[in-house]
């Protein structure tokens, strides 16, 4: 038996998330139905993430085991000829028997894309968000900084989140705009149930003077999920990397 470490990307619009479930179809199981076309086995994998419905991946690693003495570069080329188009494989190789890719993974970085503009562009509709007010990206990037560390995030989880230690660290959060493209990209040693979109929905908030930089400290104190920011659609986000 060989533990195959693999490196996947995939625009999410058409799944319901990574993980596999009875009644909707994931990524997970897309990518366990091409494993079986090319190899005849019964592979489940195990994933870095568990992405929701709409988000995307640039850098998604895959963990799983294989009996099949194929070599990497062949399940590569065998993945992406199995794979849909929207799901592709970018790399693969052993690993050592004990490797996760959930459980030993030390970090990720999360990047939220918001099409800042008042027209329509119906290519990236489905890639990132559209938000029509001004954004003034400098006052955003001062309420980001505001995240770095290790803080409570229970104001950025979603109310019925079950994790009972909330605490994070976050080692960037930066704000930039490329013409008409507003990049926020967090990097953090986890993260909680639509944190990255509450952080963004925050980040509007305080754009539109609902909130300003200095309030975000005590947003952390009260541990309240409606004294923060909305939370942005799913369309936006992506798994931008994963740290191991």
């Amino acid at each position: 038996m060989r533990r195959i470490k693999a490196v996947a990307c995939y625009d999410g619009s058409a799944y319901h998330g990574f993980q596999r479930q009875d009644n909707a179809y994931t990524v997970q199981q897309a990518i366990e139905d091409a494993l079986f076309t090319l190899t005849g086995e019964k592979i489940s994998v195990n994933g870095c993430s568990r992405t929701d419905t709409g988000v995307h991946a640039r850098e998604f690693v895959l963990s799983f085991d294989i009996k099949n003495a194929i070599p990497c570069e062949g399940i590569v080329r065998g993945m992406n000829n199995m794979l849909p188009p929207d799901i592709a494989f970018k790399s693969c190789e052993e690993c050592e028997s004990d490797f996760h890719a959930r459980y030993n993974c030390k970090g990720k970085e999360y990047e939220y894309l918001i099409h800042n503009s008042r027209g329509k562009n119906p290519f990236i509709h489905s890639r990132a968000y559209r938000y029509a007010l001004p954004i003034d990206e400098k006052l955003l990037q001062k309420a980001a900084e505001k995240f770095v560390g290790t803080h409570d995030f229970k104001s950025f989880c979603c109310a019925d989140c079950d994790k009972e230690n909330t605490t994070r660290t976050v080692y960037s959060c930066t704000v930039e705009r490329q013409d008409d493209m507003i990049y926020v990209r967090i990097s953090a040693d986890g993260f909680l149930y639509n944190m990255v979109r509450i952080i963004v929905g925050t980040l509007l908030y305080v754009n539109e003077g609902k909130l300003t930089p200095e309030d975000i400290p005590h947003l952390f104190e009260v541990r309240d999920r409606t004294k923060a920011g909305v939370t942005v659609p799913p369309q936006g986000l992506y798994l931008n990397k994963v740290f191991y």
